[in-house]
């Protein structure tokens, strides 16, 4: 006799990036066992490949970590998280008016959101004439440069990151190009060219929420603005 089938509810999110509606699923224990045994290593891009693949499983393979962005991973990762594990985290945070004391935290999940910043462009001009445009990292990106030092990555998506540059009216195309080309070009900027471009990566769309954290000792209330997924896993 055949063992039952269990059935696996379904829920909607939209998708930051291109403000599309998808169906997701709440991850499986053969999903989690996967996650759990890369965590355990400790390896970012371990880690990386795990996250991406329990998203692809559980989104029915409508967001892939080879073509969405690294925050659409991130975003749609914590929604599936919240439906398999719970909507409350708890996190611990450090009250800004004295920068001591630490304090615990209740975050509910769905009330994180992906910020993205007026400001905020895919477009950089760094002088006159020449304007670069660019792609948001991949969380293939991520587990590639994993290993690096912060350095290193930055320069790492920085290369791999520019999709054309501009000069004029010629259209230079980063499939045209060699990683020795783009690292020469990026070698000759200036100072204030450089702050322009990696201003990019600085201000692009990323998961925050903002608290509002009451110090005990002090009585005094203060906003905190967490970033990033690491700060909503508890």
């Amino acid at each position: 006799m055949a063992l039952p089938k269990l059935n696996t509810p379904t829920y909607e999110l939209e998708l930051p990036s291109t403000g599309e509606t998808i169906k997701y699923r709440p991850f499986l224990v053969k999903e989690q066992k996967i996650l759990l045994i890369a965590q355990e290593t400790n390896a970012e891009k371990d880690i990386a490949n795990a996250m991406g693949s329990l998203v692809s499983a559980c989104t029915f393979n409508k967001v892939d970590a080879k073509t969405n962005p690294m925050f659409d991973i991130e975003y749609v990762f914590l929604q599936i998280r919240a439906k398999s594990v719970g909507e409350t985290v708890e996190v611990t945070v450090v009250c800004p008016d004295d920068e001591t004391t630490k304090v615990k935290q209740k975050i509910d999940l769905s009330e994180v959101s992906i910020q993205i910043k007026k400001e905020h462009s895919k477009e950089i001009q760094i002088t006159d004439d020449i304007k670069l445009s660019f792609r948001y990292p991949k969380m293939t990106d991520l587990a590639n440069a994993s290993g690096l030092s912060s350095t290193e990555q930055l320069f790492y998506f920085l290369v791999n990151c520019i999709e054309t540059i501009e000069s004029g009216d010629d259209v230079h195309r980063r499939t045209d190009l060699t990683k020795k080309e783009i690292e020469e070009f990026i070698d000759n900027f200036t100072n204030e060219q450089f702050e322009k471009v990696t201003g990019f990566f600085d201000s692009m769309p990323k998961l925050c929420h903002t608290l509002k954290v009451t110090n005990p000792n002090t009585k005094v209330t203060s906003e905190v603005v967490l970033e990033g997924l690491e700060n909503f896993l508890g």
